[in-house]
């Protein structure tokens, strides 16, 4: 199997002794207490559940800074974007002492970890320009990501996390949500050696299928994992719900069995284009997958990245930076030609008009028109989930007015 990133075992930060853990969490009840953002929590939770082995807490200012500039942590290992815990309120804070870190995304915010506070550091507004330029690639505020990565706040706050809880992600999710620890025991008990890793904040339509399908054929691969995120997402994206029931549907109807893995990640989606794109990478090779499916506009938003931006970055890396290897993949479309999902650069003699390809905003509008995809665009079974969402929401709007 392959080895996690950096290290020859996973490091992840969660408790797993519960005497420990219960001590532990009694003595946080009366410690100094700090309030995360939603960005911070995703981090812990990702902290605690491997995806960011060989990291064991939060980067200091400098770490931060090197990350931004260099992809490299101050100890040598690659990594593409910042772990940080930014805050904009530090009072009762001591640089030392041991503090309990709150969840903001749980009713009552129970304590999720405990960290020892190694530094508090103010970051500058030329310092916050120049990681936000270098993660994002913009300053533009019309980029989400940016729009919140800079309202964050202006400390920073590093140190070394234990983890009591995953948030809300085992709650509310718990046949989908996995850490990088479970996955690899999974694809152990599978056999499987070569796992193709799809990452998804969409419900699958027949494109994402078939690119799917091609990178298991042509890589050879045992099997294929489709992962979710499940974190926060833009307005009028899916909820994680619908998607996890698309995709489960599209993996049980149209794969043969036991081929697909479908779960996910607590994560918040940073939609930072080539940077994201090997943070993917990063924690799908700690949760065991060898290859990484990088399409068009992978992990982008809007048109603040070239389509294929999130593929040529990892031609820049330094050898051996990352063992996992992408399966780098066009745009794919159904062609109305051949019958089929083809990858557009392998059909050089097709116009335009010789694809079904339909916009998000198309596609929503038709979805709460009541219309149906078309066949060669969504699988019918795929389509009536969506539909009965837009219907469910257009019935909660009736009744809010």
């Amino acid at each position: 199997m392959i080895r996690p990133h950096g290290a020859d075992a996973l490091q992840p930060c969660i408790i797993t002794n519960e005497t420990e853990r219960a001590a532990l969490l009694a003595e946080a009840e009366f410690l100094p207490s700090m309030l995360l953002n939603s960005a911070a929590a995703a981090n812990t939770v990702m902290l605690g559940a491997g995806y960011f082995s060989p990291l064991t807490g939060f980067m200091n200012l400098a770490d931060i800074l090197k990350v931004a500039s260099d992809m490299q942590t101050s100890e040598g290992y690659f990594w593409p974007v910042p772990v940080a815990n930014l805050t904009k309120d530090v009072s009762g804070i001591d640089v030392g002492r041991r503090i309990a870190l709150r969840d903001p995304n749980v009713t009552g915010h129970p304590i999720m970890a405990v960290m020892q506070v190694e530094s508090i550091e103010k970051i500058s507004h030329q310092q916050l320009n120049f990681i936000t330029e270098k993660i994002f690639g913009t300053l533009d505020n019309a980029h989400p990501g940016v729009a919140t990565f800079r309202t964050l706040g202006q400390f920073c706050v590093a140190g070394d996390v234990q983890v009591f809880n995953f948030s809300y992600f085992q709650s509310e999710f718990p046949s989908t949500f996995k850490t990088a620890v479970e996955i690899r025991e999974e694809i152990k008990a599978l056999g499987w050696k070569k796992v193709v890793a799809f990452q998804t904040r969409n419900p699958m339509h027949r494109a994402h299928e078939e690119l799917c399908r091609m990178a298991k054929e042509r890589l050879e691969a045992d099997g294929i994992i489709i992962h979710m995120l499940l974190g926060r997402l833009k307005e009028g994206d899916i909820p994680a719900p619908v998607r996890g029931s698309c995709i489960r549907k599209m993996a049980d109807v149209y794969f043969p069995k036991n081929t697909v893995m479908v779960n996910g990640y607590g994560f918040d989606m940073l939609y930072a284009g080539p940077r994201e794109a090997l943070l993917h990478a990063v924690f799908r090779q700690n949760m065991g997958a060898t290859h990484l499916i990088v399409g068009r506009d992978h992990a982008g938003v809007s048109d603040f990245y070239g389509p294929f931006d999130a593929q040529t970055i990892f031609d820049t890396l330094p050898e051996n930076a990352l063992e996992i290897e992408i399966f780098a993949a066009d745009h794919t479309a159904y062609s109305k030609k051949l019958k089929r999902v083809v990858m557009m650069r392998e059909a050089p003699d097709h116009l335009p008009e010789d694809y079904i390809i339909l916009s998000g905003t198309k596609v929503r509008q038709m979805l709460s028109e009541g219309i149906s995809l078309p066949p060669e665009f969504a699988r019918p079974e795929v389509a009536e989930i969506l539909m009965e969402h837009y219907r469910m929401q257009a019935k909660q709007t009736e009744v809010g007015t």
